[in-house]
């Protein structure tokens, strides 16, 4: 970033009195935190909070490690997939067209911070490879530290981070301005829009260009579903008996049938008949059944699937447990709780039962560390927390003395205790 460029408020909020962005504060600030681990005072909070994560996940500070995990052929087959690249016509027409110009750089990501597409200014094209912001890349914080796609992701609002105050040193010379680009009938976060540049990256005028753009963006993808024939599904439930919602109501599905979907809905790039086989069936299932299970299901999904191989779908599909999954993202620990319950609980399927153990650690882990007593007394209602003796001895610490939730923690630990001897 250039040393000129002036302080600017963040994108979600007035810059809380004290905070300093000028390039030698927050430098000072930096290379203080690195050194002792104190808390970087006079910081802007979302950018201390973030180098704090970084640290945690041993981010490398000299030498960012962004993860490369698709190119060439895959890339591009994940793209054409991916739910963003029907709104890519009016990102370019908005933004991308006039950043050759202005010496930016756009970036379109997806929900883990994968850049899909990285264009503009060709000069400062050759300056970001050299940090790895490349199409294919992973720039989430755990990878790259403190950056604007990784940020926004991890905050899910619109941030602004200003040369020095990015954790990895090779970075420190760019600013960036990036915002989540959501579902707009879930909610749920499909990607990052990102104009990353120097000096003319680091001013209001970028966070609110890039604010206003995944404003459109999200108004063109609200008005493309809206265009979706009558009938086709746009929601999946899985926490219990499974069901499709669409504009025409509910239907019931075969576990089968939802095994298959939620599968695909979780590997949006696509699965081979191979590849689905192994994740539906604990033992061998050929590919002649794997193609006859998915003809039937396209009998009753339609236009959902694509019609080509690898098998995915062809736009995306929510489902309940991606509401769980936001709440807990959110901090709403007692929204999570309240909309939890197994998934798809009477599956067996390989890949099902990782989801279902994963979606489960997650929502049991949010629980004992809020310490909420109505969220654990939510848990411990349910068929995962019936028996989590550690769920029931956090309730008991945290109920009032002598209150029902105590006196009903204490009997269940105390049969839980007799039968683990």
């Amino acid at each position: 970033m250039d040393r000129s460029a002036a302080p600017v408020a963040r994108g979600h909020g007035s810059r809380a009195a004290g905070v300093r962005r000028d390039p030698r504060t927050v430098r000072a600030a930096y290379e203080r935190f690195l050194g002792t681990g104190e808390p970087p005072g006079g910081i802007d909070p979302v950018v201390a909070d973030s180098w704090r994560r970084s640290l945690r996940s041993g981010v490398d500070p000299d030498t960012p490690h962004p993860q490369v995990a698709l190119a060439d052929a895959d890339l591009a087959a994940y793209r054409a997939a991916h739910p963003l690249a029907g709104v890519m016509p009016v990102v370019r027409e908005l933004v991308v067209d006039g950043a050759a110009d202005d010496g930016l750089v756009v970036a379109v990501s997806d929900e883990i911070g994968r850049l899909l597409w990285v264009e503009g200014n060709r000069r400062l094209r050759g300056a970001v490879d050299r940090v790895g912001f490349v199409e294919g890349a992973v720039w989430g914080e755990e990878s790259v530290g403190t950056n604007a796609p990784g940020t926004a992701l991890a905050t899910r609002r619109a941030v602004q981070v200003l040369g020095a105050e990015h954790f990895s040193r090779p970075v420190q010379e760019l600013s960036c301005a990036a915002a989540p680009i959501r579902d707009p009938g879930t909610g749920r976060v499909l990607g990052v829009l990102d104009v990353t540049g120097r000096r003319a990256a680091a001013t209001h005028v970028v966070l609110s260009l890039v604010r206003a753009t995944v404003a459109t963006v999200e108004r063109e993808l609200a008005t493309r579903a809206a265009a979706v024939p009558p009938g086709a599904p746009a929601d999946l439930r899985v926490l219990g008996r499974p069901v499709l919602r669409g504009a025409d109501g509910e239907r019931r599905l075969s576990l089968r049938h939802a095994e298959i979907l939620l599968l695909l809905a979780e590997h949006p790039r696509g699965l081979s008949a191979d590849e689905l086989a192994v994740l539906l069936h604990p033992g061998e299932l050929s590919d002649v059944t794997v193609r006859a299970e998915v003809s039937r299901l396209r009998h009753v999904v339609g236009a959902l699937l694509a019609g080509s191989r690898p098998y995915r779908l062809a736009r995306p599909l929510s489902t309940d447990a991606d509401g769980v999954r936001e709440a807990l993202a959110a901090g709403d620990v007692g929204a999570a709780v309240d909309a939890y319950a197994p998934l798809l609980p009477r599956s067996v399927a390989p890949g099902v039962e990782q989801l279902r153990a994963e979606l489960s650690a997650e929502v049991r882990a949010a629980v004992l560390a809020s310490g909420d007593g109505g969220a654990l007394d939510t848990w411990v209602a349910g068929v995962d927390g019936a028996d989590d003796h550690a769920a029931w001895s956090r309730l008991l610490a945290v109920a009032p003395a002598g209150s029902p939730q105590a006196v009903r923690a204490r009997a269940r630990l105390t049969l839980l205790d007799a039968e683990l001897g």
